[in-house]
């Protein structure tokens, strides 16, 4: 028998209640400005308006913009972009809309911070979990489930950079709502322990919420800064120089990878609860 808690997390989702799906629709419309009759299965998320600007020069292409949220759609690519802008919230809040139509899957190109010793601006890491440290995924799942991509489409990016002739790390990332941990010394103390590769703002929201809502979810980080090493914080100068240097070619792996899995026509999920 579910217990009570089970039966709201399962009650309050968007395919068991025909109100919320509704609410859901008009949301989803309103923030990016887009029918959802106009997204493809296949969706690419972002935070910068960069990336959906870039994908707007492809021909075919049509952009949107709604109150809170860019979006563009390309039928011969077969893929849909959303920059969703940041943080936790706002990336629940894109996961639990983008369920009602029912992607085939989600991709999310997103930049963090590097941890590791080894690592430097400019590479690429394709996270197999992360660490639930922010408030927004205990409304989906309690705090023991972890937050895990769905392994599919993590697969189908792997091959993807191998065929590009580019390399990419795997490890555990740390998910976090917390902006200025730069300049707290426990907090660092604690990632240190963790052996955590990198850390973002979410990743493990994005993961949690997808597994709930029946939404195939992957990631392909972008290493854009290195914040435990002297000067290594970004700021608007770094910023500019990571976007012009790599993230064309971010973007393009994640089209690519997404349009790959839209030409196959494969079942990503394995299962349903």
């Amino acid at each position: 028998m579910q217990s009570k808690q089970a039966l709201l997390y399962t009650n309050n989702r968007i395919f068991n209640n025909a109100h919320k799906h509704k609410i859901a629709v008009d949301i989803l419309e309103r923030y990016t400005g887009s029918e959802a009759s106009m997204f493809r299965k296949q969706v690419i998320l972002t935070n910068f308006d960069y990336y959906v600007e870039t994908f707007k020069k492809m021909s075919g292409t049509v952009a949107t913009k709604g109150s809170a949220m860019n979006a563009a759609h390309n039928a011969r690519l077969d893929v849909s972009i959303v920059d969703f802008s940041i943080g936790s919230p706002n990336a629940a809040l894109i996961i639990e809309v983008l369920s009602v139509i029912e992607p085939n899957a989600v991709l999310f190109l997103g930049m963090c911070g590097g941890l590791h010793r080894s690592l430097k601006v400019g590479d690429f890491i394709l996270p197999m979990a992360a660490i639930r440290d922010e408030g927004a995924s205990r409304h989906f799942m309690p705090s023991q489930v972890p937050a895990l991509p769905t392994f599919k489409v993590q697969k189908f990016i792997s091959q993807m950079i191998v065929e590009k002739g580019l390399d990419y790390r795997t490890g555990v990332v740390h998910t976090t709502d917390y902006r200025f941990w730069e300049f707290n010394q426990r907090f660092k103390e604690t990632l240190y322990e963790e052996r955590a590769l990198a850390i973002e703002m979410e990743c493990a929201t994005l993961f949690v919420a997808g597994f709930a809502s029946k939404v195939p979810i992957g990631a392909l980080l972008l290493v854009s800064d290195l914040p435990l090493r002297r000067g290594g914080i970004k700021t608007k100068k770094s910023a500019k120089a990571v976007f012009r240097k790599f993230t064309d070619v971010h973007l393009d792996l994640g089209i690519k990878s997404m349009s790959q899995i839209a030409g196959r026509g494969e079942h990503i999920r394995h299962y349903k609860w």
